[in-house]
């Protein structure tokens, strides 16, 4: 949901016809034994790893799909599974789009997909989202209605925002379609994943869920849009949703109703990633281990 990058140029010069909305066809041809093998990996470590950590929803969503294939998913295969689940579909693209685009997408039922796989000496880091963060972190939940009707919500909310704004949009999608926690009391820690951020990472699977480092608090919209976050670190604070109709209350019209005036919202200087207030609901308060004093964005 960002500018261009050069990872995103590069594939421009790779060749690959991308049209004005940035989608492109799948080139599964240029798909190695290296991309199916990483594919196969991350999948496999991931799935046991999130095991009684991550939502049910998501879990059930990824075998639903057909990502449990020991090579990259054919995007037409997954989206015709997708389109007879919530009427979604996903589109190939070469990277990271502008805003913009990706909002129109998302307000008509589109998920772009990166095509390229991390190579094997990227499994546990990767500075820019690929095939492996995109699809199996973002698409299962799209096989849930409420869920996929948020994202929806969302984006059609999204479209002819002030430029200003934007960083509000970034810090509500990164504290829950990326970061999001929720609760769920029979699980050992008292909360779940549903982020694709976190479901994709070997170690931010784990440390969401059992380091007592972060902050754990209960989702308010108006504080997740005051809210600065991480992009080079685990996070500091993650906020815990009660239910996906809590999150599409919040993507649709909780933040409509703030972008239709959202002077007071960004004329507020935005907390720090690891404040905790004290109006806040704290679910765990972190013990701060590890954190950096700045780089917040």
């Amino acid at each position: 949901m960002v500018a261009a990058t050069a990872k995103l140029q590069e594939q421009f010069d790779a060749g690959l016809t991308t049209r004005p909305d940035f989608t492109i066809d799948q080139p599964r041809e240029r798909y190695g034994a290296a991309d199916h093998a990483v594919w196969d990996q991350l999948y496999r470590r991931q799935r046991a790893l999130l095991e009684g950590r991550a939502c049910d929803a998501f879990m059930e969503g990824a075998l639903r799909i057909g990502l449990n294939v020991a090579h990259v998913p054919s995007f037409a295969q997954v989206s015709e599974r997708l389109m007879a689940a919530t009427g979604w579909r996903i589109v190939a693209v070469p990277g990271l789009v502008p805003e913009r685009i990706f909002f129109e997408h998302l307000a008509n039922r589109r998920f772009p997909v990166t095509w390229w796989m991390r190579s094997p000496d990227q499994l546990d880091y990767l500075e820019e989202p690929d095939c492996f963060h995109d699809l199996f972190g973002h698409v299962p939940l799209l096989t849930d209605p409420t869920f996929a009707d948020a994202i929806h919500a969302y984006g059609r909310a999204a479209l002819g925002v002030e430029e200003r704004a934007l960083p509000l949009l970034a810090r509500l999608y990164w504290y829950t379609v990326e970061f999001g926690l929720m609760r769920d009391p029979s699980a050992p820690y008292g909360v779940k994943i549903y982020g694709a951020g976190i479901v994709s990472s070997k170690g931010e699977t784990l440390y969401s869920v059992e380091s007592a480092a972060p902050n754990r608090l209960a989702f308010d919209l108006d504080r997740v849009l005051r809210t600065r976050y991480r992009i080079d670190t685990f996070q500091k604070t993650y906020f815990v949703i009660d239910s996906f109709a809590q999150l599409f209350d919040a993507l649709g019209a909780g933040i409509a109703s703030r972008l239709a005036d959202p002077a007071a919202l960004i004329a507020v200087q935005p907390h720090a990633a690891g404040d905790v207030l004290q109006s806040d609901t704290i679910i765990t308060r972190g013990t701060r281990e590890g954190w950096l004093d700045d780089g917040d964005v």
